[in-house]
């Protein structure tokens, strides 16, 4: 029996006496064995690396809410003279909006004006500090200049008065001539803030319907249901937009996520200009090996600037504005251990590859040196 098992040996066994060991094929196995190592440790990496494994489906989710991650900076805009607002598809401002967004002021060479920074109430402009009422009677009724109104007849602070001035459809060019300005010292906040930039970051929660949200100068307002920004007080001044994003993205993050506005950054090369980013958001759930389940998405977006003035064409509002909607597929992303099997199987690839490849170099070199060495003696001895 042990003779016939004898006669299925595939690997039959040369005596020792009869092997030749020559230094090209010691120079051949040491090379062999650095490729074998390297390429078992990147089959080892890969071994122990995660797969995704993608599936795309409808999206029946509901009720949900659309987090938007910001941290975007204006070098040439004062905070005081930004504002930031939220509206759904119809138009209308979205009221139900959990927000955590804050400014924080920039000096012209981009550094912070003060270590802290203030939270911002979306849709309102950066209000006036607080004026001491103490000498003020709590029953007075100013004067709102010439703008008084069956619905207000009076105006006790200077936001009263551009209400009464919108109301009416004046312009609101010069609030040093009103005294409810000067006390609270509205002009003097501009003037600080002048030339410096504005760092705006946190989030917003909104509905998880297509709208858009928009950063933009002037305090926001509804007029015969059309949303409109008031930027009389700034007279004629051209509004720079330039802004650099450093982080925008919608929902939470996940390994590998792409987010395409990340470090871009947009000038604007002439006077008041409309920067449009249309977004189109993908909902998505990534799935951990543990179990844990992230509700997030992804977005692809492109863009459209147009110029904004009495030398132009277009119309419109300077500021930036991100209009989004969302697709009504949801992509799945489940992460995976790799097989064993399949790294075990690269493994032996890779050995017997690379030794059957050898063994061909190794027989190559060493038959051409016989037959190099043997015309080499043929010529010798004639």
């Amino acid at each position: 029996m042990l003779s016939r098992l004898r006669h299925l040996d595939a690997y039959a066994k040369p005596l020792e006496d009869f092997r030749v060991k020559t230094s090209g094929g010691a120079a051949v196995t040491l090379v062999s064995a650095v490729i074998i190592l390297l390429l078992f440790v990147s089959e080892l990496q890969f071994y122990m690396s995660k797969e995704v494994y993608p599936e795309l489906f409808v999206d029946t989710t509901r009720g949900e809410k659309l987090r938007i991650n910001m941290d975007i900076t204006f070098p040439h805009m004062a905070c005081a003279f930004l504002s930031i607002d939220s509206m759904d598809v119809s138009g209308e401002q979205q009221i139900d909006v959990s927000h955590n967004v804050y400014k924080q002021r920039l000096s012209p060479d981009g550094q912070p004006v003060a270590q802290g920074a203030e939270k911002h109430e979306v849709g309102k402009l950066e209000e006036a500090p607080p004026v001491e009422t103490g000498e003020l009677d709590p029953d007075r009724c100013e004067s709102c200049y010439g703008a008084e109104t069956p619905a207000m007849l009076c105006c006790n602070s200077c936001d009263d008065v551009r209400e009464a001035y919108r109301l009416k459809g004046w312009a609101f060019k010069n609030p040093d001539s009103i005294e409810q300005c000067r006390r609270e010292g509205f002009t003097d906040k501009m003037k600080e803030q002048a030339g410096e930039g504005c760092r705006i970051y946190g989030f917003l929660e909104v509905n998880k319907v297509a709208g858009n949200f928009h950063f933009a100068p002037g305090k926001s307002f509804q007029q015969a249901h059309v949303h409109v920004h008031d930027l009389q007080t700034f007279g004629s001044e051209k509004f720079n937009l330039t802004h650099h994003i450093k982080h925008l993205s919608f929902g939470q993050e996940y390994p590998g996520i792409v987010n395409p506005l990340d470090g871009t950054s947009a000038a604007a090369v002439e006077g008041s200009m409309m920067f449009q980013y249309f977004v189109k958001i993908v909902p998505t759930v990534y799935v951990r090996v543990n179990g844990e389940v992230v509700r997030t998405n992804q977005f692809s977006v492109t863009q459209h600037v147009k110029a904004i003035g009495s030398g132009s064409v277009e119309s419109g509002l300077p500021g930036v504005f991100v209009q989004y909607e969302l697709s009504p597929m949801m992509v799945r992303l489940t992460e995976k251990h790799r097989s064993f099997l399949h790294f075990l199987t690269g493994v032996c690839a890779i050995v017997g590859g690379v030794f059957t490849v050898a063994g061909l170099i190794d027989s190559f070199i060493y038959h051409s040196t016989r037959a190099i060495q043997q015309k080499m003696e043929l010529g010798k001895a004639s």
